[in-house]
């Protein structure tokens, strides 16, 4: 199992910009998808975006396309979700996940492994 860490997470104005970690540690990272998911109060998880672990590929959910960019830093085991432009409706409690499969995962039920949470807020 691998046990994930998240941070930077805040209150920031519509339009503004975050960025959350996610750091890895217990089992080989490399053999997992890295991804990030969101649950905003009343509502259901929602996927956000993933990552393999080479980088090389990406999935974003559509409501975040062109606004979030997730990454991966191979060498701190962390995995990085840059969101831009945000909304009030992006506010939630945001999760980072890992996944052990051999497609890039694409819904909460793909992942195995979820860190704590961090909040992320967005004013209007």
């Amino acid at each position: 199992q691998v046990q994930l860490v998240e941070s930077g997470g805040g209150l920031v104005q519509a339009g503004g910009s975050l960025r959350l970690s996610c750091a890895a540690s217990g089992r080989t990272f490399s053999t997992y998808f890295g991804g990030w998911l969101r649950q905003a109060p009343g509502k259901e998880r929602e996927f956000v975006a993933a990552i393999s672990w080479s980088g090389s590929l990406t999935r974003y959910a559509d409501s975040v396309k062109g606004r979030f960019t997730i990454s991966i830093d191979n060498a701190k085991n962390t995995v990085y979700l840059q969101m831009n432009s945000l909304k009030p409706e992006d506010t939630a409690v945001y999760y980072c996940a890992a996944a052990r499969r051999t497609a890039l995962p694409s819904k909460g039920a793909d992942f195995g492994s979820w860190g704590q949470g961090t909040q992320v807020t967005v004013s209007s």
